[in-house]
């Protein structure tokens, strides 16, 4: 059986690959990514390392030749951008006789009102309609994606946020990208869907735990869009991320990422790391 993993040098792609090293046979693994040469680390321990650019097509069925289970990691982009990409993964996995798909997906993707649900939405449809047994991993939220926040705490400002009482599932990326690892690498996982969720809290607890683990306390400010935004141009976010950001906070407040699950447990045999522990590991590496 030979697997591969997409996006092998991104934070979770290298992640699941380093798992995967540690539970099967390192000739049993395929990366496929971009730049090569930013995967000599992974040749050197033995992975087949291919060619594989989401932009062009022909490189995909090239990278995808002789795979028996494909983890499709989602790209960064707009939304446009992405569901083009994904279907050009998709189309190629199935040219090249590719038998399962595991896909990082989002939260409720389907029936999701959250800005980024249409790029996860229409890559499970077209997983579906090329009739490859698959495995949508619905990943809630990284608790990486507050590191910018957590930073700026550090440096004495307060926890700003436009996301109202919103709850969100955050858990670390080890967590999913071990989530991940063992669906592709597993069994009995074929037309299963996973919502991927940690431990729900509003902003409020989040900050609460960030204080108890920094051990001094940090308020919360809470603002409306307008003022989000603007918050963010003047911590030097570059603008064209600025409306993502605030859409990001409006989705949270209207409780897109507000799911409740046991699929963690389910697969890892545990629940996801505890939030206070998953933010000591960040505030150690920002400090």
């Amino acid at each position: 059986m030979k697997m591969l993993v997409t996006g092998a040098t991104g934070k979770l792609g290298s992640k699941v690959v380093d798992i995967l090293l540690n539970t099967v046979p390192a000739d049993q693994l395929a990366v496929s990514v971009r730049n090569p040469e930013k995967a000599e680390g992974l040749k050197q321990r033995g992975v087949d390392v291919r060619h594989g650019d989401f932009d062009h097509p022909e490189t995909l069925k090239k990278a995808f030749a002789g795979i028996d289970r494909l983890l499709i990691i989602s790209t960064d982009g707009d939304n446009d951008t992405r569901i083009r990409q994904h279907g050009h993964a998709v189309a190629a996995a199935k040219d090249a006789g590719v038998q399962f798909i595991a896909y990082t997906s989002l939260t409720k993707a389907k029936e999701s009102r959250n800005l980024l649900a249409p790029t996860h939405k229409a890559t499970e449809e077209a997983i579906q309609q090329a009739g490859i047994p698959y495995s949508f991993l619905r990943n809630n939220w990284y608790l990486e994606n507050e590191s910018s926040s957590i930073q700026g705490v550090l440096a004495g400002a307060p926890w700003v946020t436009s996301a109202g009482s919103g709850k969100v599932g955050w858990a670390l990326q080890q967590d999913y990208a071990e989530a991940a690892a063992r669906v592709l690498s597993g069994s009995g996982h074929d037309n299963t869907i996973y919502e991927l969720s940690g431990k729900l809290l509003t902003q409020e607890e989040l900050a609460s735990a960030l204080a108890s683990v920094i051990g001094k306390e940090v308020p919360v400010q809470q603002v409306d869009d307008a003022a989000y935004a603007e918050v963010m141009k003047n911590a030097g976010v570059p603008d064209f991320l600025i409306p993502l950001l605030v859409g990001i906070q409006q989705g949270i407040r209207e409780g897109t990422l507000e799911v409740e699950s046991s699929d963690f447990e389910k697969l890892l045999g545990r629940p996801a790391t505890p939030v206070e522990e998953g933010l000591r590991q960040i505030v150690q590496q920002l400090a």
